[in-house]
């Protein structure tokens, strides 16, 4: 087979792009077809053979005979999983490691495991031989454990006699671990524990033996322990990180840029426990010139030091309600790398000249020693603004922050962004840690002109580094797949919206969409399902840019006190600059791949982690207030039932179907509604409906309801509450049957 090269830079691509380049030939590839593709040498065919065995072995790739490999189809006969939960009987249910093909990945029900090993708990990754049983289910048997220790089962203990029961605070996990006599270690009933699977002998019930006390259960506060425990996020720092911090000092002047007559101020959340970014703006010519200073993280960290390590550990800080996990430690954190009025500190600036209609002319970084002016919250800043007192700022201090902020909001609607409209919830708790209040955090125009500042400067930081030639931590965002603009497509046709083409969509479309819904009982819904068909922002050295904010090039700049991405930026631009020692090494860079996927997974896993604890917290609120009614609206639509978010606290929960109304239900996936044959109701997403609680479990985070009213005649979409008929008992005509076990046993 002759194809022609598709670059010639000898470079070995990276395994995306590989596993792209065969799933776009349509056919089966040699190893020296994909060598000359890629214009690879005899000395790289090792290399390129390791990453197609690494692509197999995942799952991606198939062998199709005479040393010819595809892309997969369906899943290989070998393949890593990763243990996802169990079913009603506790074996393991898995998923494919890596999944990232369109649709939603296969279960894999996985089989006992051999007498006298542990049984698999959710987490762990084992090579597992697997057996097809229809278009997405699959058999599979443990080959190889891949993991260094047995993964861990986080849940609450109940005891019973001399052992007892774990609940598991994955909702996944459907059934409970059994603790024998002797392996409570001391816990009681309430207790938040961390077991270990015990080896497993014949069916029933699967062992575990405690092994840690997390905290109990009516203790609010243990709710983020439990997150923090159930998704491996590390705690505590070693020693020796903790005694680097502590060694730490200020920074002296030497060559750094003096910057303390610079009237710059912090500006963040009244409840903020970090503070690494100043600004500053003040008119120049028909434009503006715009200071954003940020803390020199990378004076203290050091490639290499105990306190890298920990930090590429980490990826990022993690934040809660009660209490922040941080990426660096607190003598950091919030001593030499927090910006504090009137003290001075290092810093990393970036000088931006913006003309009147916001478009940058010119930016320059530097090094620099600066005293914040003064600690300033949102709602400070946006009162001052609006009533012209500037209490012990400076003269125009504010005013010019704003008038600068105007001009790039101007730019930006002139790039044409996506801009959703999604309501942060803000939890309050009280001293004892109980959640006193869930409300919307406002968005004001200062949050927005403080995300403004920090975009432009994240784009000057990569474009800087593009000119310097240095590597570049980029972030990046792909344009939505074709598979989930076809059902936002789908979405929008209820509400006659129409969309472009995916290869014709540009950022400012789907903008207009949200403009057009902007204000009816549909937006929140629509922001939601705009959010679901966009892919996930990620890390990376090759730039692709960043669709959503249609920007080229873009980097994190702003936070490497609490972002391991914005660190590596920095180091980049002081190797570049020549402004210290303290730079990226070039055998640094050579990583950046590697890190790229550590810190993506870091983040993704701290965005789940805040998402766990904030359900947790939401159903501990609730769980006073089973039987009472709320408004929500339908945010999933689903052959078991629908999913509903309540409209007061944005807490989402599931309405099964056997809490509908006597009816035969049928779910029509292409349209996205389940109907009732006889009432002929019709539920659709952003539908309003009327909901009781009839379960909440803090332990999970779980919120079950009742229907009370809701749902349309066919042809009317969302509107009115319509009084539904309630149960009258027994089996629900309609409901969808159960799942026959596999003929295993």
């Amino acid at each position: 087979m002759t194809r022609k090269p598709v670059r010639r830079s000898a470079e070995l691509p990276t395994e995306a792009v590989l596993r792209e380049f065969i799933a776009e030939a349509g056919t089966r590839l040699r190893k020296g077809d994909i060598a000359r593709a890629f214009g690879l040498g005899p000395d790289q065919k090792p290399a390129l053979r390791a990453m197609l065995r690494n692509l197999e072995r995942d799952g991606m790739l198939v062998r199709a005979g005479g040393r010819q490999v595809r892309a997969a189809e369906a899943l290989p006969e070998r393949c890593v999983v990763e243990i996802t939960g169990t079913d009603r009987d506790g074996d393991p249910l898995a998923r494919p490691v890596g999944w990232d093909r369109p649709g939603k990945p296969p279960i894999i029900f996985m089989l006992p495991e051999k007498r006298g090993h542990a049984a698999l708990a959710p987490g762990a990754r084992v090579l597992a031989r697997l057996r097809r049983i229809d278009d997405d289910r699959y058999e599979g048997r443990t080959v190889r454990r891949l993991d260094e220790e047995p993964a861990s089962i986080i849940g609450v203990f109940r005891a019973e006699g001399e052992g007892g029961w774990i609940e598991p605070v994955d909702r996944k996990s459907r059934a409970e671990w059994k603790v024998p006599p002797g392996e409570t270690a001391g816990a009681e009933s309430g207790d938040v524990v961390r077991a270990m699977p015990l080896p497993a002998f014949g069916y029933g019930p699967k062992p575990a033996r405690i092994a840690e006390h997390l905290g109990r259960m009516g203790d609010a506060r243990s709710i983020s322990l439990i997150a923090i425990a159930a998704l491996g996020i590390p705690a505590d720092f070693p020693e020796t990180a903790i005694d680097e911090a502590k060694r730490a000092r200020g920074v002296r002047p030497g060559r750094r840029t003096d910057l303390r007559e610079v009237p710059l101020v912090t500006i963040d959340g009244a409840d903020a426990r970090d503070f690494d970014d100043a600004v500053f703006a003040e008119p120049a010519g028909p434009g503006h010139r715009i200071v954003v200073a940020i803390a020199d993280v990378a004076h203290y960290v050091r490639p290499g030091s105990a306190l890298d390590r920990e930090a590429l550990k980490r990826g990022n800080s993690v934040y809660f309600p009660d209490r922040v996990v941080p990426m660096l430690p607190e003598a950091l954190s919030n001593g030499w790398c927090s910006l504090r009025p009137g003290e001075d500190r290092g810093c990393l600036f970036v000088e931006m000249i913006v003309d009147a209609e916001g478009r940058k002319l010119s930016h320059k970084f530097g090094r620099g020693l600066m005293r914040s002016f003064a600690r300033l919250t949102y709602e400070e800043v946006q009162g001052a603004f609006e009533s012209g007192w500037e209490a012990d700022l400076p003269d125009g201090t504010i005013g010019h922050l704003y008038a600068a902020y105007r001009t790039l909001l101007a730019a930006r609607q002139a790039r044409g962004t996506l801009d959703l409209d999604l309501p942060e919830r803000k939890i309050t708790l009280d001293e004892a840690g109980r959640v006193t209040d869930v409300a919307p955090r406002p968005r004001l125009d200062s949050h927005r002109l403080i995300e403004e500042f920090m975009i432009l400067a994240n784009v000057a930081a990569a474009e800087e580094l593009e000119r310097l030639r240095q590597p570049c931590m980029y972030r990046v965002h792909a344009p939505p797949s074709p598979e989930k603009l076809d059902s936002l497509r789908n979405l929008l046709a209820t509400f006659e919206i129409s969309l472009k083409p995916g290869d014709q969509l540009h950022p400012r479309d789907l903008d207009h969409v949200l403009r057009l819904v902007a204000g009816s009982d549909a937006a929140p819904l629509v922001n939601e399902a705009v959010l679901r068909s966009q892919s996930q922002a990620e890390y990376a050295p090759e730039n692709i840019g960043h669709f959503g904010l249609a920007l080229n090039s873009y980097a994190h700049f702003t936070s490497p006190i609490r972002r391991y991405a914005d660190l590596l930026v920095h180091r980049a631009l002081i190797a570049g600059l020549k402004l210290g020692t303290d730079g990226l090494r070039p055998e640094h860079a050579d990583g950046f791949e590697t890190i790229a996927a550590a810190i993506t997974s870091t983040e993704r896993r701290a965005t789940d982690a805040e998402r766990q604890s904030a359900d947790r917290y939401l159903a501990a609120y609730l769980a006073d207030r089973i039987g009472e009614d709320f408004s929500a609206r339908v945010s999933g639509v689903t052959r078991f039932g629908l999913f509903v978010t309540l409209d007061a606290t944005g807490a989402s929960g599931f309405v099964p179907m056997a809490l509908l109304p006597d009816d035969f239900w049928h779910f029509d996936e292409a349209d996205g509604t389940l109907s009732g044959t006889r009432s002929r109701v019709v539920f659709r997403l952003a539908d309003p409906v009327l909901v009781r609680l009839r379960e909440a479990k803090p332990v999970t985070g779980g919120l079950l309801f009742t229907l009370i009213e809701g749902g349309s005649a066919p042809g009317e979409g969302g509107g009115q509450h319509r009084r539904l008929p309630a149960r009258k008992g027994g089996r629900k005509p309609g409901r969808a049957p159960a799942r026959h076990k596999r003929s295993r046993r």
